[in-house]
């Protein structure tokens, strides 16, 4: 008599780590963009000027960037459940506690220091920690998705923001936020691990013995600018930062900024045009998934130059597209913009990994703030071109053009492994 085992194959730890960190990152960006939807309700009810208020969102926006490697070089010292958890306390306390405000300063410690700094440490170099230390196979799709995530969680949580703030109040909409960011915590605490030794395993893909996450010690800020250090010690790094920065201007800072009163200076109804920018959400959630899995099959840096390549044309074009009605070419450029809009990140992130090795992280972290830095500077730009010329015209010509070198940086960038040449200088 023989007896058959029936074994019930469990899918890879990975799988579930990559689960908890696309609901973390869905949230964390839901609960950064919630305040553009609060402005009015806030300056309705205390009188605070749209600029005070917009205050605490550029405050907010800026650590997003800024906290990025810091909060690698963290992940690195005490794990990734512990910075997620802290980073999503962080968020609850600053919704919350809004509640109780009657002071800017509240509010731009608040909604712009609190909630900044806790999205920020979940933000993309999250998305790298994870990738580098789960996956050997399927890195760039898996990159794609929890990237898509950040779109996500804009089109999932500001609809359900503004219904609650519009009809329930605004301390209701920041109770929830607060409330959504506590509930994910018990997930990361008990499904996120650090590493796959930490569950007996190894990398999703890999072949062998698990390579190991080196030990560090030390302050987590010096950590982080000495990785900055060496690898500004790099061209490699330049051409990177250089051309994700013009990706952050020509995205975050001019469309996603300035497109809607652009459209509205052509006779667009203000509505409308924000439904288009909706819209651009949705096709760039299709169009970063599709980019990681291409990542896992073609050269990154033949990736990078023709996305640069494709946003500078559609940019150079789109000044012809403006009308009081939404033609068919806009309704083109809006769904081959979206596609494009940060399809740039799982490419961005596998060079980082691929170049710098277990500074990978850190390296995209400060990446990731030359593109903020970038958005930020094209927002005013862009603003000040308005005033001085009556027309957006030549910021999109010049953000096209820009497009373009950062076409020719992304394919002069090296593929390159410089672990031992950054050792040995």
């Amino acid at each position: 008599m023989t007896q058959t085992q029936i074994r019930v194959r469990r899918p890879h730890w990975a799988w579930f780590v990559a689960g908890v960190a696309f609901v973390a990152l869905v949230g964390a960006a839901g609960f950064r963009a919630a305040p553009s939807v609060l402005i009015d309700p806030l300056h309705r009810e205390f009188g605070w000027s749209t600029a005070t208020i917009s205050t605490a969102v550029s405050i907010n926006l800026l650590l997003y960037g800024l906290i990025s490697p810091f909060a690698a070089a963290l992940m690195e010292r005490l794990g990734m459940r512990r910075v997620v958890s802290g980073a999503l306390v962080l968020v609850a306390a600053g919704s919350g506690l809004t509640v109780f405000m009657n002071s800017t300063w509240q509010l731009l410690l608040l909604w712009g220091v609190l909630v900044g700094v806790g999205t920020g440490a979940m933000a993309l170099t999250f998305v790298a920690t994870v990738t580098s230390r789960w996956f050997v196979k399927h890195q760039g799709l898996v990159s794609g998705v929890l990237t898509a995530a950040g779109a996500a969680g804009q089109l999932v949580f500001l609809p359900v923001v503004a219904q609650l703030a519009t009809h329930s109040g605004w301390r209701t909409a920041s109770l929830a936020i607060s409330f959504t960011a506590l509930a994910v915590v018990p997930l990361v605490l008990i499904a996120l691990r650090d590493k796959p030794s930490d569950v007996g395993t190894t990398a999703y893909g890999a072949t062998g013995a698990e390579d190991p996450v080196p030990a560090t010690s030390g302050r987590t800020a010096t950590r982080a600018l000495q990785v900055l250090g060496q690898a500004s010690r790099t061209g490699t790094f330049w051409l990177l930062a250089g051309g994700f920065a013009i990706c952050g201007a020509s995205t975050n800072g001019l469309i996603g900024t300035h497109f809607v009163p652009a459209a509205h200076d052509h006779g667009m109804p203000t509505t409308t045009a924000a439904g288009l920018l909706a819209l651009v959400g949705l096709f760039d959630v299709i169009g970063t998934i599709a980019s990681g899995w291409l990542t896992d099959k073609i050269d990154p840096r033949y990736l990078l130059g023709a996305y640069y390549t494709l946003r500078g044309a559609s940019l150079l074009i789109l000044p012809q597209l403006f009308a009081a009605t939404t033609e068919p070419p806009m309704w083109a450029f809006i769904v081959f913009y979206g596609l494009d809009w940060v399809a740039t990140v799982p490419p961005t992130v596998a060079l980082c990994r691929r170049v710098y090795g277990h500074d990978g992280p850190i390296v995209f972290g400060w990446v990731f703030a030359s593109h903020q830095v970038g958005a930020a500077l094209a927002a005013v730009g862009a603003g000040l071109t308005r005033d001085h010329h009556g027309s957006y015209d030549p910021a999109w010509y010049v953000a096209g053009g820009l497009c373009a070198i950062a076409a020719v940086m992304s394919l002069r960038i090296t593929s390159q492994r410089l672990d031992k040449a950054r050792t040995t200088s």
